[in-house]
């Protein structure tokens, strides 16, 4: 062989092992980016839950303390607010994924009306005379027997636009016209009471539970919404809800199937095991120890349970607020069901 061929020849190889050498980096490359993209998908994105201390979040407290939200693999995280008109802001400004039951539905809605298709519900926690939720309180010493009787008088109301205007509406609707509404934060009905700071209070369990076993509390009237605004003692208010942003559920479709799927079985444990579920009330409102036994219980509907007629009702919940100029136009409540 001559030189020159010996060259060529040389000269080849090199480039061979050269091709060999950037083929076997680019595989490695890819390998590498293959696994970040893996790790990055198994890592669980964060679901934060706004909540605020009332009974009807029961079923989310449970999920989180029976650990069905990690045993779907997910990373979830409770963040308690004073009032639901808090936790929609901070859904609508990102701050949170979702909502757990006991937020408004009023306060959803408003929050879809600002920013339409934002908000999916797909649980809601019905009310009435049975399952009770709202309620009007007096202190025990009051001699105050009817809602009509508080015509005049300072009511305390829980915060934001539902509570103020559910207040106003039944002490209207009841007779007693003329009364003053005041916003309190909810954990503060049972103390104003007692000290005499308002005459009555329109509030949500479990407030009237710890002012009944303290001593400094009377239940006036339980069950109010479904009387005075829906018409029937016994209709289901679907006052509160729970839900998830319209563009996470879009965006994690799987993740927001299982959360739905971990929340329907802590509303199932509820259904099943009120007893042993109202243990998780603890540290997520006021009501502590043996007291968690006597907190009346809200019933629950999942997105995929509800009747023509609830939603009949629903509706007419939400036809409150557009009758009283809150919402700029009627808001269908179809619009805003999960639909799976």
């Amino acid at each position: 062989m001559t030189r020159n061929a010996k060259a060529d020849q040389t000269a080849t190889a090199t480039r061979s092992r050269r091709r060999v050498l950037k083929a076997g980096l680019a595989a490695t490359a890819l390998g590498v980016s293959a696994a970040a993209r893996n790790s990055v998908a198994q890592t669980p994105v964060k679901i934060r839950v706004g909540y605020w201390p009332i009974a009807a979040g029961l079923p989310f407290y449970a999920a989180v303390e029976k650990g069905f939200f990690k045993e779907a693999g997910l990373d979830v995280e409770a963040v308690r607010f004073a009032g639901a008109q808090q936790i929609m802001e901070a859904m609508l400004a990102g701050r949170c994924e979702g909502s757990a039951n006991g937020t408004g539905s009023a306060n959803l809605a408003i929050g879809e009306m600002a920013a339409p298709g934002t908000f999916k519900i797909f649980a809601s926690n019905p009310s009435n005379a049975k399952h009770v939720l709202d309620e009007f309180l007096v202190p025990a010493a009051s001699t105050v027997k009817t809602i009509a009787e508080l015509k005049g008088r300072k009511v305390g109301s829980g915060p934001g636009i539902q509570n103020v205007t559910l207040a106003k509406t039944v002490l209207e609707r009841a007779g007693a016209t003329g009364a003053t509404v005041i916003e309190l934060p909810i954990g503060q009905h049972v103390a104003a009471l007692a000290a005499g700071q308002v005459d009555a209070v329109y509030t949500l369990e479990p407030t009237g539970t710890v002012g009944r076993l303290n001593g400094s509390t009377r239940l006036l009237e339980a069950g109010v919404i479904a009387k005075y605004i829906l018409g029937d003692p016994m209709a289901p208010w679907f006052g509160g809800s729970a839900s998830l942003k319209a563009d996470f559920v879009q965006k994690y479709p799987a993740e927001a199937r299982k959360f739905v799927a971990a929340y329907a079985k802590g509303i199932a444990f509820v259904r099943s095991n009120a007893s042993e579920a109202r243990q998780y009330l603890k540290g997520y409102t006021a009501i502590e120890g043996a007291l968690t036994s006597e907190v009346p219980l809200a019933a629950y509907t999942l997105y995929n349970e509800f009747t023509p007629k609830d939603i009949e009702y629903f509706q007419k919940f939400f036809d409150l607020f557009t009758e009283k100029g809150i919402f700029a136009s009627r808001l269908k409540v179809e619009t805003m069901l999960y639909k799976g």
